[in-house]
C-alpha cells in the first residue's frame, strides 16, 4: 500500500511541477508576443489547465504526500524536510486556488473582451513562485537536510530508551 501511495504522489508531484513549467511556457509566450491572437490563445490554455488539471494535482500530491507522512515512519513532525514540504505544498496549494487561477482567469477575461494583457504579472508571477517551490521541494526530498524536529528527537529518544528499560528490568 505504501509503495502505491508513494507511486501516486511522485506521478502527481511530477505532473503538477510539469503543469507548471507548462503555465510558465505560455505565460511568457503571453507577455512577451505582440499578436493578439497568441496572447489569447496562451491565456485561455493557461485557463484550461488552471481550471481542470492544476488543482486536483494539487490536491492529489498534498493528500498523498500527507498519507505517506502519517503512514510510515517519516511522521509529519519528527524530520524538518517532511514538516517543510507539507507547508510548503499545503502554501502552494492555497495560492493556486486563490491567486493563481483567479490571474488566469482576469487575463482571459480582459483578453477576451479585446482588451491588452492587463498585467504580464499575473501570468508569470503564480508560475514562477511554484515551480521554485516545487523544485525546491524535490530538492529537500531527495537532499532530506535539516534532521529531525524537536517532536522528532522526543520520539526517537522515548524508543531507543524501551527497549534498553525492558532489558534491565528483565535482568533483574
Amino acid at each position: 500500500m505504501r509503495r502505491t501511495v508513494l507511486v501516486v504522489h511522485v506521478v502527481a508531484a511530477a505532473g503538477w511541477l510539469g503543469l507548471t513549467l507548462g503555465l510558465l511556457a505560455l505565460g511568457i509566450t503571453a507577455s512577451t508576443t505582440g499578436g493578439a491572437a497568441v496572447i489569447e490563445a496562451s491565456v485561455r490554455a493557461m485557463k484550461l489547465f488552471a481550471d481542470w488539471l492544476l488543482l486536483p494535482l494539487a490536491l492529489l500530491t498534498l493528500v498523498s504526500g500527507l498519507v505517506l507522512a502519517l503512514g510510515t515512519s517519516w511522521g509529519l513532525a519528527r524530520h524538518r524536510w517532511v514538516y517543510t514540504k507539507f507547508w510548503l505544498t499545503l502554501g502552494t496549494t492555497a495560492a493556486t486556488a486563490f491567486a493563481l487561477r483567479p490571474g488566469v482567469n482576469s487575463a482571459v477575461t480582459a483578453v477576451a473582451a479585446g482588451h491588452p494583457l492587463p498585467d504580464a504579472g499575473e501570468v508569470l508571477f503564480g508560475p514562477i513562485v511554484s515551480l521554485s517551490a516545487y523544485v525546491f521541494m524535490t530538492v529537500i526530498s531527495v537532499l532530506k537536510p535539516w534532521g529531525l524536529t524537536r517532536r522528532g528527537r522526543r520520539l526517537r529518544a522515548a524508543t531507543t530508551r524501551r527497549p534498553r528499560q525492558a532489558a534491565s528490568s528483565s535482568e533483574s
